[in-house]
């Protein structure tokens, strides 16, 4: 799919997966994660994302803690 705001999307993804075919595609990515009941890596602090945990209950404990 061709996003005309990849390039934009880019310049704050901080997805570190690599290879995804998602990154700058946030339509494609948010659709991906929800359907494995997940949020995508922009909604982790950075040391959170690493971990490729992007289960609710990652988000609430990262977000809770004020990590």
């Amino acid at each position: 799919m061709d996003c005309d705001n990849k390039d934009k999307n880019m310049e704050v993804c901080n997805c570190t997966y690599p290879g995804c075919p998602r990154k700058g595609i946030c339509c494609e990515c948010v659709a991906h994660h929800r359907k494995l009941n997940q949020l995508p890596a922009c909604f982790f602090p950075a040391h959170i994302e690493k971990t490729y945990d992007r289960s609710y209950a990652a988000f609430i404990r990262a977000h809770s803690k004020g990590e």
